[in-house]
């Protein structure tokens, strides 16, 4: 009986314990830190500056993708532009200056 009584009190305190913790961690309020973005998305650049390129030489964006062209970051854009007189459309690429 004693041995019942000891596991009894033991989960009641445990249980007890754990429900304090609960109750005490639902009270807090969670707060997101501000950062801000050091991360820039330079493909949606690239892709941005190939729809303009695309638009400027009558073409479709095929590929817009960031290089490194000595030591100078770059977009690559290939575009296909439609060929004369029913022929295959002619595929263009262009370095444009990252910036």
């Amino acid at each position: 009986m004693k041995r019942l009584t000891f596991r009894f009190a033991t989960s009641a305190l445990a249980l007890y314990a754990g429900a304090s913790f609960v109750a005490g961690a639902e009270a807090a309020p969670f707060v997101m830190p501000q950062y801000s973005d050091p991360v820039v998305n330079v493909s949606a650049d690239c892709y941005a500056v190939g729809q303009e390129v695309a638009a400027q030489k009558g073409g479709t964006l095929a590929k817009a993708s960031q290089a490194t062209r000595g030591g100078q970051p770059v977009c690559v854009i290939v575009v296909l532009v439609p060929g004369k007189e029913g022929e295959r459309p002619r595929r263009a690429e262009i370095v444009v200056p990252q910036g």
